[in-house]
C-alpha cells in the first residue's frame, strides 16, 4: 500500500466515525481558547478545564488580564502543571495583545507565535481551531499516531511530521485531522498498551503489523 493510499484509507475511517471532531477544551472565544492551549501544555484537558472558569470570570478579556500581576494569576492556575511559568506567560501575552494587537487575537500563526508562551504548536492550535486555518498542529499524540499508523516518513521533529501530514492531507480537512489524530492517540492508540483490538485501522498500521509479525 502507497502511503497516498494509506491517508486515504485513514481519512475515510476517521470521516466515518468521527465526522465533526471537537477539540475537548472548553472555550468561548479566541482569548479563551488560547489560555486554555497554553494552560493544557503537559497539563491535562480535564485539569484545565478545571481551572479556566474561575480564571476567565476574574479577567474575561485581555485588558483586564493585561493589568494582574503574574502572582495574581497564580492563584487561580495554581493545580495546573508549571504554574510559576504559565502565570508569567499569560501576563505576558495578555499585555503584548492590548499593546501591540489592540487587544484582538491573530488568526495568523506567525504572528501568533510573537505572543509569549505561544509556540508553533500552541498557535496552530489556535489558528485551526478558533479560524479554520489549515494548519496541523502537532502535540505528542499526533506525533506518535501518525509514526504508529505509517503516514510519515523518517519523521523525528514535530515539525517534520506537520510538514508531511499538511502535505497529504486535503486543505479543508487538516483542521479536522488535527483533532481526528489527537483523541485517537488520547483514547485508542495510546503510547502505552494501545488498544488495537478497538482500533479500526489495524490492516494498514505499520506498529500493529510489526508487533504481530514479532508475535
Amino acid at each position: 500500500m502507497t502511503r497516498k493510499e494509506k491517508f486515504k484509507r485513514t481519512i475515510q475511517y476517521f470521516l466515518i466515525t468521527q465526522p465533526e471532531p471537537e477539540t475537548e477544551l472548553t472555550y468561548h472565544d479566541a482569548f479563551e481558547l488560547i489560555i486554555a492551549t497554553i494552560l493544557s501544555a503537559q497539563c491535562t484537558d480535564k485539569r484545565v478545564n478545571m481551572i479556566t472558569p474561575s480564571l476567565m470570570e476574574k479577567y474575561p478579556d485581555p485588558e483586564s488580564m493585561a493589568k494582574a500581576e503574574p502572582e495574581e494569576i497564580f492563584e487561580y492556575i495554581k493545580s495546573c502543571t508549571y504554574p510559576n511559568n504559565k502565570s508569567r506567560h499569560l501576563s505576558g501575552m495578555s499585555r503584548m495583545l492590548v499593546h501591540e494587537f489592540g487587544g484582538i487575537i491573530p488568526s495568523d500563526p506567525e504572528l501568533l507565535q510573537r505572543l509569549p508562551g505561544v509556540g508553533r504548536k500552541t498557535a496552530n492550535v489556535v489558528a485551526s481551531v478558533a479560524f479554520n486555518k489549515p494548519v496541523m498542529a502537532v502535540d505528542t499524540h499526533v506525533f506518535r499516531v501518525a509514526n504508529r499508523i505509517g503516514l510519515v516518513k523518517n519523521a523525528k521533529t514535530p515539525r517534520s511530521v506537520e510538514d508531511q501530514l499538511s502535505e497529504n492531507i486535503p486543505t479543508k480537512l487538516i483542521h479536522k485531522a488535527h483533532h481526528w489524530l489527537i483523541l485517537h492517540g488520547r483514547y485508542i492508540c495510546k503510547a502505552r498498551n494501545p488498544l488495537c483490538n478497538k482500533c479500526g485501522l489495524t490492516d494498514i498500521c505499520k506498529y500493529y503489523q510489526e508487533n504481530n509479525n514479532k508475535k
